[in-house]
């Protein structure tokens, strides 16, 4: 088929490179336009940005596609379908109705659950036991549109958002590859009415731990933050990321260090952290953390 591909972060790159291997004709890759980054804030491409330069394939990155100009320039590609997956502009009605096939969007969630921006995050920080992902024909609303395709996956006890990202992306360049195979014969699912729950993005001001509240809230807390943006501690002046975590036995006042493993006491329970990053530093698993960082059983943080 002849697909425009439209996306931005890691997350989308596998979708691209799929898509390529299974001898689809990318049109034109559309992503969001480079951003400031780096010590010298230079502009650089994102992700899929990148790896559409690297394959040879044409890259558009406007900052919108309202203007007649722009659907202009996307109603020329005479597209069969658009694939989009974390692109993170909206598709006006125009755009949406423009491919003859219309538009499918990958999405990191067993729909009608967590629609919205943070679907991975908001899986684990919620304790659900399984996710996956849809392949859903794209609508004006926010994620409501019928689904052609979904598969799942449990979560794992000690899964974070960076191992659960990476099994979803593989997963969803699989399944959108067996979608345009089927794309004919599939019959489109509209959404249940019930069961609707959004995932806002994720709030910095939701990052920094408390450790009064129970030791099941911490620690899907600290992996569903990880590695971004961090949940995050003080110990005195210092700023410490908590970016790996389990469920531990430990008794005390909340914020209590308990030693061989690393935990900190919860209002029941205790957390044991596992991978730590001081401001600065790289990340460390928590034995080598102690050796640059000693923190003594029974410090209150």
């Amino acid at each position: 088929m002849r697909v425009i591909f439209m996306g931005t972060p890691e997350f989308s790159v596998p979708v691209l490179n799929a898509l390529v291997a299974a001898g689809h004709e990318i049109a034109c890759v559309y992503a969001q336009p480079p951003r400031p980054s780096g010590r010298g804030k230079k502009e650089r491409p994102g992700p899929v940005h990148k790896r559409a330069l690297e394959l040879g394939l044409p890259v558009l990155t406007p900052v919108s596609l309202k203007d007649a100009d722009a659907q202009d320039v996307f109603r020329a590609f005479h597209a069969d379908v658009a694939v989009v997956v974390a692109y993170g502009l909206i598709l006006p009605q125009a755009i949406l109705d423009m491919p003859k096939l219309g538009c499918l969007n990958i999405h990191a969630s067993l729909l009608p659950r967590w629609r919205g921006a943070a679907p991975i995050h908001r899986a684990i920080m919620s304790g659900d036991a399984e996710t996956g992902v849809c392949i859903m024909q794209m609508e004006a609303g926010l994620d409501t549109g019928p689904v052609l395709l979904r598969d799942a996956t449990k979560i794992g006890e000690e899964e974070t958002t960076a191992t659960l990202h990476d099994r979803l992306s593989a997963m969803g360049a699989a399944l959108v590859v067996d979608a345009l195979a089927q794309i004919g014969q599939l019959v489109p699912q509209p959404q249940p009415e019930t069961g609707v729950t959004y995932a806002d993005k994720i709030d910095k001001s939701e990052a920094r731990v408390d450790w009064h509240q129970p030791a099941e809230h911490v620690d899907r807390l600290i992996r569903g933050l990880s590695p971004f943006p961090g949940a995050w501690i003080m110990d005195g002046d210092t700023r410490i990321k908590l970016l790996g975590a389990r469920l531990a036995e430990g008794q005390g006042a909340p914020g209590t260090v308990l030693l061989d493993p690393l935990r900190v006491v919860c209002q029941d329970g205790a957390v044991e952290l596992t991978r730590l990053q001081r401001a600065g530093k790289a990340v460390q698993d928590a034995q080598d953390f102690l050796h640059g960082w000693p923190m003594a059983a029974g410090k209150q943080l």
